[in-house]
């Protein structure tokens, strides 16, 4: 028992043997060792009287940062080696131009080491990013490096970022041994150049090789590691050693500890091979063996090492104690199971600590975001639950991919769409408000209870919502195709609208609103139509969008309207005398997205002189009255529609956009006449119409008819004979033959 007492002291003592090493004193007697967590080791210092010479004095400031001050510029010191290399890791600025994520531009840099300690180390590697980069390095107008990135477009933004770079989006290259001074510039290359940020950075090779494992993104840095050569000036160091004032390394040679080497200008020192610590102090270097193999197969702790440690050096005497292998191995698996028990035990405690912690910041966030307001319309028995879904933040993350940048679909004021698959493979669109107005978070429950009840195939489905997270998320259908703005006012002429897809585009958004107003459970004014909330599904049908959820409603017993204050050139005029938007103020509204369709320009536009206005719908308007409406429109609508029919549209548009509500005809109205034109349209197309060129007609006597009819109460076929009948006997209208 005693015997294996001693032994397991014996064991602790060579166990610890490496601790009581690194434990050694590496800075000057009496001297500050650390700034923040960054060791500083002699010859540098803090302090006066710490450091060998002014050029190797650190600074630290009130944030515990250290900094090194080379030629007047003051530098960041992540790391310093003395023991076997001289090498100091300092923060070096990146040079960029046209950055989006900087908010100036730095394409140039220069760099002066010479008459300091220190010169780029070879460690280092410059980096170029970007589509056609020329970055360069070069001395006295004469290039000692550089690289050239070349443009991919078919690459992942990962090649962008320098995760692999091999000259595609990214290159690398070594740097010349001793280089202490240099020029870094950027150069645009190539006769098409793609735009794109475009960056370079010196950059030490170990930490660039390892910063995917730690997730770090370099474009969002403003600096990044370097590493330098460090050495001390013999003919300055030896006159410090005759005054006293440095410490002297044993006669500037190699010891059994340590080892130098100097030129005549230089000199450089290293702990030697088993040894550790600083080189430039007495005994500085420790030795860091514990236990050796024996001969005979059994395990022999130096017992000479222990005394150095304890007795500052002295001679003493060897003592082996044997034990056999199997009894090593058993005590080792015994110690080795304990560590274990204690990581797993430590890590299991971590989880749960951390469990619970997330449970509780969901629990807030859940209560914050409106949670219980909305059991409350749940339980209350007058919303069906079946239909609104409360999401998991876990799901949500996992199926945008923790809100990946390559998911966005778009971003506005209210919060950002990222595209999203759920584990059973359905693809959805997840809004992200960017904040909520906690006095309205009965408001906000309220619109995500009646929006989820709303089934109409024009309208984009409100899924869910999830309120674990710090802000709201709401969960949409995903619609592939974009925006009806897009394929309006972005060229696209592979895929131009037809005059028959404006045709039933605007007719489907005119049924949806419609609904909205008059057919749903509780009347919706939707308040903020225009043609970028007007989304396109893989079949190019109509889904009306954004309505304003993210913010707050209004509810009482008779309608709910959002609070959207709606978009400059789509707005109501009557809003500004009556701060008020009402259902006729979603017709105007859509009579701007008609005007829209029929000319392909935008609601206000600067291409446009001032002599023809700004504004489309005042544009829209004169034209018409001037007779000149057919010199605005879309080609694609003179080309392809019926004059008679572009012309019903027209009229159609100019009564919506009445400057009085009251003067506006209904959605109800609005769905009745274009459904009709566009059942003529199909009609006309199946069977060959012959249509004259010059056609004569009464456009408000044909309107007034058509409201007359659209203002009646009969539904059904009938409905429909009584407006193809009224059509019939307008003279703008062909008999088929």
């Amino acid at each position: 028992m005693v015997f294996q007492l001693v032994f397991q002291v014996i064991f602790l003592f060579c166990s610890l043997n490496p601790f009581l090493a690194e434990a050694q004193s590496i800075t000057k007697g009496g001297c500050k060792e650390r700034c923040g967590n960054i060791t500083i080791p002699y010859p540098f210092g803090m302090e006066t009287g710490c450091y060998l010479e002014e050029r190797f004095r650190i600074d630290c400031n009130s944030s515990s940062i250290p900094t090194l001050d080379i030629n007047g510029t003051s530098l960041e010191v992540k790391d310093i080696s003395v023991d076997t290399a001289n090498n100091i890791q300092v923060n070096f600025p990146i040079i960029f131009q046209n950055c989006s994520s900087k908010t100036s531009s730095r394409d140039s840099l220069v760099v002066n080491l010479e008459d300091t300690p220190f010169s780029f180390s070879t460690e280092n590697r410059f980096i170029a990013v970007g589509c056609n980069n020329l970055a360069l390095l070069s001395r006295n107008e004469a290039t000692v490096g550089g690289c050239m990135s070349i443009c991919n477009v078919s690459s992942s933004d990962a090649s962008a970022n320098g995760t692999i770079c091999n000259g595609i989006n990214c290159c690398e290259t070594t740097i010349p041994s001793g280089l202490d001074f240099f020029n870094a510039t950027l150069q645009v290359v190539g006769d098409k150049v793609k735009d794109g940020c475009k960056y370079a950075y010196l950059v030490d090779q170990n930490w660039f090789n390892l910063r995917l494992d730690n997730n770090i993104s370099v474009i969002d840095m403003d600096y990044v590691p370097v590493v330098l050569n460090w050495r001390i000036d013999l003919g300055l160091y030896e006159n410090m050693t005759l005054n006293g004032s440095a410490y002297r390394v044993t006669n500037l040679t190699s010891s059994g500890t340590s080892r130098c080497s100097q030129n005549s200008t230089f000199l450089r020192c290293s702990c030697s091979s088993g040894f550790q610590g600083n080189p430039y102090i007495p005994d500085g270097c420790q030795d860091i063996n514990e236990c050796q193999s024996s001969p005979n197969n059994n395990t022999i702790c130096s017992w000479d090492l222990i005394c150095q440690n304890l007795y500052g050096g002295h001679q003493c005497v060897k003592l082996e104690i044997k034990k056999s292998r199997v009894k090593m191995v058993g005590l080792g698996f015994g110690v080795g199971f304990g560590v274990l028990v204690l990581l797993i035990c430590s890590w299991w405690l971590y989880k749960v600590i951390k469990k619970s912690r997330n449970e509780k910041r969901k629990k807030m966030f859940f209560e914050r975001n409106g949670g219980l307001l909305l059991q409350e319309q749940l339980s209350s028995g007058e919303v069906n639950v079946e239909k609104i879904k409360l999401f998991g933040s876990k799901e949500l993350d996992k199926a945008t991919d923790h809100y990946n940048v390559n998911r966005t679909l778009g971003q506005g004021g209210q919060g950002t769409v990222y595209k999203g698959m759920l584990a059973d493979g359905k693809i959805i669109a997840v809004k992200k408000s960017k904040v909520l107005d906690e006095d309205n978070l009965r408001q906000f429950i309220n619109e995500v209870v009646i929006l989820s009840q709303i089934n109409h195939r024009n309208v984009v489905k409100l899924f869910g919502c999830c309120l674990e997270t710090e802000v709201p998320l709401l969960v949409y259908e995903f619609i592939p195709n974009g925006t009806l703005c897009q394929f309006l006012h972005d060229s696209n002429e592979e895929f131009p609208l037809t005059w028959e897809m404006r045709l039933r585009i605007a007719t489907e958004v005119s049924g949806a609103l419609s609904y909205l107003h008059s057919a749903a459970s509780i009347p919706i004014f939707h308040r903020d139509i225009k043609s970028t909330n007007i989304l396109l599904d893989e079949k190019y049908r109509a889904k009306v969008a954004d309505f304003g959820t993210s913010k707050s409603v209004t509810i009482d017993q008779t309608r709910v309207t959002t609070l959207v204050l709606g978009t400059f050139g789509y707005l109501d005029p009557e809003y500004f005398q009556t701060s008020q938007l009402t259902a006729k103020s979603d017709v105007y509204s859509f009579g701007v997205v008609l005007a829209e369709l029929l000319t392909g320009q935008k609601p206000i536009s600067s291409m446009r002189s001032e002599e023809e206005n700004r504004s489309l719908v005042t544009y829209f308007i004169v034209s018409m009255e001037e007779n000149h409406l057919f010199d605005i429109l879309d080609p694609q609508v003179t080309m392809q529609g019926k004059k008679e029919d572009v012309m019903m549209v027209a009229m159609l548009a100019k009564r919506c956009l009445s400057m009085k509500g009251r003067e506006r005809p209904t959605m109800k109205e609005v769905a009745m006449v274009l459904e009709g034109i566009q059942k003529s349209y199909g009609t006309q197309k199946s069977q060959h119409m012959i249509i004259p060129q010059e056609i004569e007609y009464d456009p408000n006597g044909f309107m007034e008819g058509l409201w007359d009819l659209a203002s009646s109460d009969t539904t059904g076929s009938s409905s429909d004979s009584r407006l193809a009948s009224s059509l019939d006997r307008k003279p703008l209208l062909i008999n088929i033959k």
